[in-house]
């Protein structure tokens, strides 16, 4: 009887994997905290502390343990920069305390105050977004176009679709409006939204 010849093993072919990417170089744990400080002070926006992270190649968790003890740190030492936790990100700011010191600085005289009209056109979108520009204009009792410009342009309002109703252009407040107002979201603003008309008012505008 002839015996089985077990068939021969088949050639084994190398698996195509994927090139990983490189590591990045672990910040060593002295040079650590001022690592981070660099990050921030370069950023124009709050920065999730897993994007420091990944900059500085150690955990998130590590980071952020770092992160609040530099906040700490900063407080301690009666600084004038304050480290804060806002918009799911760490930012520098400066203190409070110290913002009559910083307007004279950065505005220099009015020139790039927003004028009253703007204040009170951003008030408008603030408590009544989304809405319209004619809506605004019936709030205001002017025409507020030109404003609605200057808003967009510093950032500080976008629009956000159209209006069922009339077909009109809606607008609402941005992130950097609640960044530069100190604000977390928009339930923190100041209960000042009674004393405008309601959206019932307007209905014939």
């Amino acid at each position: 009887m002839n015996e089985a010849t077990e068939a021969p093993d088949a050639p084994e072919t190398a698996e195509a994997v994927a090139p990983e990417p490189p590591a990045v170089d672990q910040v060593p744990e002295h040079d650590l905290a001022g690592a981070i400080e660099a990050v921030l002070l370069v950023a124009d926006t709050p920065i999730p502390e897993a994007q420091i992270a990944a900059a500085v190649g150690h955990t998130p968790g590590h980071v952020r343990a770092l992160l609040a003890e530099l906040a700490d740190n900063y407080t301690a030492a009666n600084s004038g920069i304050e480290l804060r936790e806002f918009g799911g990100g760490w930012r520098f700011y400066t203190r409070d305390r110290f913002a009559p010191v910083v307007e004279r600085f950065v505005l220099d005289g009015a020139q790039s105050r927003l004028s009253k009209a703007a204040l009170e056109t951003l008030a408008v979108v603030a408590y009544r977004q989304p809405v319209t520009r004619a809506r605004i204009a019936a709030v205001r009792g002017v025409n507020v176009d030109g404003v609605i410009r200057t808003l967009m342009s510093r950032g500080l309002i976008q629009d956000c679709g159209i209006d069922a109703d009339t077909g009109g252009t809606l607008y609402r407040t941005t992130d950097m409006f609640l960044e530069r107002m100190g604000l977390g979201d928009l339930t923190e603003l100041p209960s000042l939204g009674p004393l405008l008309p309601e959206a019932g008012e307007l209905d014939d505008v």
